[in-house]
């Protein structure tokens, strides 16, 4: 069997957006680096029933409210920028992210994202709950960013408040305000079909 490769390879912010529209992975970039989004190779490219099932949860509970709000809703697909305290650019596919920002229907990012979801797995959680976390909290227009264990009924929130970011862990049942969306999104929502068979 042959190795597949580094996991990251170096390159510049431009030739990253240059070529990720026709990049066989979909990939992520930090601070000079590309980091392949599931693995080097297509074959690592795929994720658990349950972190699709969360997704798609998330999506049919708040993608109305959204469009009512003005906002969008995008799931996997939309690539947030930011630049974190250590002024490294990056480009974060997060799994469900809400923007109320004006875009048009050719957009690939979003910079002011209100909301953001990330679904835990093996492969992703370290970064989820490091780099990703510093980054997205360093956004001026984020108010909401949820880490979310598709195995069990564990959601991280850290919940941007006057006086700074809180972060506190909702397990079994619980809710969190949604002030973007001038909602609450409830523990049931987020695993309504999930871990309920």
């Amino acid at each position: 069997m042959t190795d597949p490769g580094p996991t990251f390879w170096e390159m510049s912010e431009e030739e990253y957006l240059r070529t990720e529209p026709d990049s066989p992975v979909k990939r992520e970039f930090f601070g000079g680096y590309v980091y392949p989004l599931h693995g080097p190779t297509l074959a690592q490219a795929g994720a658990s029933a349950g972190h699709g099932e969360v997704i798609v949860s998330l999506t049919l509970a708040l993608a109305p409210v959204a469009r009512r709000q003005g906002c969008r809703l995008f799931s996997a697909d939309m690539r947030v920028y930011a630049t974190p305290p250590t002024g490294q650019r990056a480009y974060f596919y997060p799994d469900v992210v809400v923007t109320c920002e004006a875009i048009t229907s050719e957009a690939t990012s979003v910079r002011e994202p209100c909301l953001i979801v990330e679904v835990l797995s093996a492969g992703t959680g370290f970064i989820d709950r490091t780099t990703k976390l510093l980054a997205y909290t360093s956004l001026p227009s984020l108010r909401t960013y949820l880490m979310v264990d598709p195995t069990r009924r564990l959601v991280r929130a850290l919940e941007r408040r006057a006086e700074g970011w809180t972060d506190r862990e909702l397990s079994g049942t619980g809710e969190v305000a949604l002030p973007c969306l001038s909602t609450t999104l409830t523990l049931d929502d987020i695993y309504a079909g999930v871990l309920d068979r």
